[in-house]
């Protein structure tokens, strides 16, 4: 991990990544790499995940066994709307985590992120929180959403995307130094319309088949 960003290279990751590049992919083979990539990137996000031993039967005989201790502290924040396809295989992988949104879309011209929607759980400041979006490019949209979470307090805040831009990181990171950014791959550039190239085109439109 340099400067509290940790780039995700798991074989599978990376290969799951390379098909939702693709300008050929389907919108249903997207929708479904990006359930999947999610999965596998809530492993590495949760690897420190505090445990507890409780007491239980096996069919032998009975042990301490280790449980998540905070399992149910646990709150996924997407930001809509490409956030749900990241947040849909977290879920498969911790069902019993709260969820909320935060609805933020990006002027065209001004790539200023505007707030539409703001829903969050109860008791943040006893929680800790996952933000996910797929793509984190200028890094606007990322930084008003840490901002906003960052008005309830809660125990602590990562942020997990599937791609991300070198300068989108470097300005989030000088806004919120604190939060770990998770990422399967970092790209150098950015075009004129705020898109990270290579990349892989705009994640929402191709998560549910829009323009």
């Amino acid at each position: 991990m340099i400067n509290n960003v940790k780039v995700i290279h798991h074989p599978l990751v990376q290969h799951k990544l390379s098909l939702m590049r693709q300008a050929g992919t389907s919108t249903a083979k997207f929708r479904k790499l990006l359930k999947e990539v999610g999965l596998l990137l809530a492993y590495e996000v949760t690897r420190d995940l505090p445990l507890k031993y409780e007491p239980i039967n096996t069919p032998i005989a009975p042990m301490l066994a280790p449980m998540l201790a905070s399992e149910k502290k646990m709150v996924i924040v997407s930001i809509m709307r490409a956030g749900q396809g990241l947040l849909d295989g977290i879920l498969e992988l911790i069902p019993s985590s709260r969820v909320g949104h935060i609805g933020l879309y990006r002027d065209p011209h001004t790539f200023v992120p505007i707030e539409y929607y703001f829903k969050l759980p109860d008791d943040m400041t006893q929680r800790d929180v996952l933000v996910v979006d797929p793509m984190l490019a200028t890094g606007n949209t990322a930084i008003a959403a840490v901002d906003r979470l960052k008005e309830v307090s809660p125990k602590s805040i990562k942020f997990l995307c599937l791609l991300a831009a070198q300068q989108g990181l470097d300005y989030f990171q000088q806004h919120h130094p604190d939060v770990v950014i998770y990422t399967a791959a970092i790209d150098q550039e950015l075009d004129h319309h705020g898109y990270i190239i290579p990349g892989l085109g705009d994640a929402g439109d191709r998560l549910y088949g829009t323009k």
